[in-house]
C-alpha cells in the first residue's frame, strides 16, 4: 500500500490540496468579511498616506479628464463627439474602475506573498478584495460624476437608475479580469511591467476619448467590430443613460451580460485550477 492510499484510507488530506469547485466557493463565501475588511483597510491606508486622502479618488480622474480632454479636443477637430465635456467625463471615470481592477488585481497574489504562504484560505478572496476595494472607491467617484453632469446640463431622469445593473455587470466583468490577471502574474512575474502599457492601449482604443462612428466613418467594419468590445459597450450604455442621447444600441445590454458572465466564470475557473500553486511558485 502506498502512502497516498494509506492516507486516503484513514481520511487524511494533503495540506494545501485544492478542494472541489463547490467547496472552494463555499470557503471563499465564508470569508467574505475578510475580503471586505481587507478592502476597507487598504482604502484607509491609502488615505493616511496622502495628505488629501479621499479627495484623490475624484481628483485623479478629474485631472485625467481635463488633461486628456483638452488634448483630444484639439486633435479631433470636427470629429469631436457632441457634448464633448460630458462624453469625456463619463469615459474617464468609468474606465478608471476597469484600470484599477486590472492593475491591482494582477498584484493581489504576488503583492501578498507572506500572507499566502503563512495562512490557509481560498486565495480567490485576494483578487475579490481588490475588486471590492475598487467598487468602494467607485461610489464617491460616481457621485462626483453625477454632479459634474448636472453642472453640464444633464439632469437626472429615471434612466439614471439603470446605472445600478450596469455597474453590477461591470463589476462581474472586472472581477473576472482581476482573477485572470492575478493568476497570470504568478506564473509570469514580468507581466506586471507590461500591464501599464496594456492599460494605456485600452484607454486610447476603447472609445474613452473619441466617438467611434465618427473617427472610423470611412471604415464601417471597424465600427461593427467595436459593437463586440465590452469596455466600449459599458461606456456607450452609460453615456446613453446619463446623457439621454441614445449613444448605444439595446443589444449592447445582451452582449455585456454575456461578456460579464463569461469573464467572471472563466476567471474563477482559471484561478481555481492553479490554487495549489499560489505561494509555491
Amino acid at each position: 500500500m502506498t502512502l497516498a492510499e494509506y492516507a486516503t484510507e484513514h481520511g487524511l488530506h494533503r495540506v494545501g490540496a485544492r478542494p472541489n469547485l463547490v467547496q472552494y466557493l463555499k470557503q471563499a463565501w465564508s470569508r467574505r468579511d475578510f475580503a471586505i475588511a481587507m478592502a476597507r483597510f487598504r482604502i484607509q491606508a491609502n488615505q493616511e498616506r496622502n495628505r488629501l486622502g479621499m479627495l484623490w479618488l475624484v481628483l485623479q480622474p478629474m485631472l485625467n479628464a481635463t488633461i486628456y480632454g483638452l488634448i483630444f479636443y484639439f486633435l479631433q477637430g470636427s470629429n469631436r463627439p457632441a457634448d464633448y465635456p460630458a462624453y469625456i467625463v463619463i469615459g474617464v471615470f468609468l474606465f478608471e474602475y476597469f484600470s484599477k481592477s486590472l492593475s491591482n488585481g494582477a498584484k493581489s497574489i504576488t503583492g501578498n506573498r507572506s500572507l499566502v504562504q503563512s495562512l490557509a484560505f481560498p486565495r480567490l478572496t485576494l483578487p475579490i478584495a481588490v475588486v471590492i476595494e475598487n467598487f468602494m472607491q467607485l461610489m464617491p467617484m460616481l457621485g462626483v460624476m453625477g454632479l459634474t453632469l448636472i453642472v453640464l446640463g444633464h439632469f437626472p431622469t429615471w434612466e439614471w437608475l439603470l446605472m445600478a445593473p450596469l455597474i453590477a455587470l461591470y463589476t462581474l466583468f472586472n472581477a473576472g479580469v482581476a482573477m485572470f490577471a492575478a493568476r497570470l502574474t504568478v506564473h509570469v512575474r514580468d507581466l506586471t511591467q507590461i500591464l501599464p502599457f496594456v492599460n494605456r492601449i485600452l484607454f486610447y482604443t476603447s472609445g474613452v476619448l473619441f466617438q467611434v462612428d465618427k473617427i472610423f466613418a470611412a471604415h464601417p467594419w471597424a465600427v461593427r467590430l467595436y459593437d463586440f468590445h465590452p469596455l466600449y459597450q459599458v461606456l456607450q450604455i452609460a453615456r446613453g443613460l446619463l446623457m439621454h442621447e441614445g449613444h448605444y444600441s439595446l443589444h449592447y445590454w445582451l452582449y455585456l451580460i454575456i461578456w460579464s458572465v463569461l469573464m467572471c466564470v472563466g476567471g474563477m475557473l482559471f484561478f481555481w485550477v492553479a490554487e495549489e500553486r499560489y505561494g509555491r511558485d
